[in-house]
Order: structure tokens, then C-alpha cells, then sequence
């Protein structure tokens, strides 16, 4: 059979139009594949720091609320009591002796009256 030369014949061309069909579905597949991965990665990444913006948000939400209730637990100390107002006791003898020279108050009264503001 004799050669040809010149333009291929038709098997030649399918052949060509095979080889570069396939060449572009491996570089297409490869493509996508790279894509895909890249994609992988970036959504492995923008999960990886979405977790960690989560996790944050409940610790601060744990210590906000720890700290709450500790001050919900503590009560708050009772205020201090106020100074007994000073007891004028001259004023008070002063007062019965009045009342027992008016004739108010008998000796015996009188007695136990000024043995209660003294001693107390």
C-alpha cells in the first residue's frame, strides 16, 4: 500500500480528533478536580474560623453569666445599724423630779423610774 502524503485521510483525523478530545477532558477533569479541592479548603477554613467565633461567643456568654450569678449569690451586706441616739439621762431625771415635785409620781415610782433611766 502505498503512502500518502499531503493532507491526513480520514482515519488520521479521527485519530488526531480523538487525541485532542481526551487531552481536553484529562486537562478539563484535572481542572476541576483543583478547583474542587481549593474549595474543599476554603470551606474547610472558613468553617475552622466560624467554630472558633462560636466557641468564643459561649465562653463569654458562660463568664457573663457565671459572673452574674455570683452576684445573684452574694447578697449584699446588711448596713451597718445606726448609733443608738445618746440617751440624756440628766434630762430624764430632770423630768421625773418634776413630776414627783408636782406630785405626780410617788417616792416608790420615783425610785423605780430613776433605777431604770440609770441603768440603762
Amino acid at each position: 500500500m502505498p503512502r500518502r502524503f499531503g493532507r491526513p485521510g480520514l482515519l488520521g483525523a479521527m485519530a488526531r480528533t480523538a487525541v485532542v478530545a481526551g487531552t481536553a477532558t484529562a486537562v478539563s477533569g484535572r481542572m476541576q478536580r483543583n478547583q474542587a479541592e481549593r474549595a474543599a479548603q476554603q470551606q474547610a477554613s472558613a468553617d475552622a474560623e466560624q467554630q472558633a467565633l462560636v466557641n468564643q461567643a459561649a465562653a463569654q456568654a458562660a463568664a457573663q453569666q457565671q459572673a452574674w450569678q455570683q452576684t445573684q449569690q452574694a447578697p449584699p451586706p446588711p448596713p451597718a445599724a445606726a448609733p443608738a441616739p445618746a440617751v440624756d439621762r440628766v434630762g430624764q431625771l430632770t423630768a421625773l423630779a418634776e413630776l414627783k415635785a408636782q406630785g405626780l409620781l410617788t417616792d416608790e415610782e420615783f425610785a423605780t423610774e430613776k433605777a431604770r433611766v440609770l441603768s440603762g
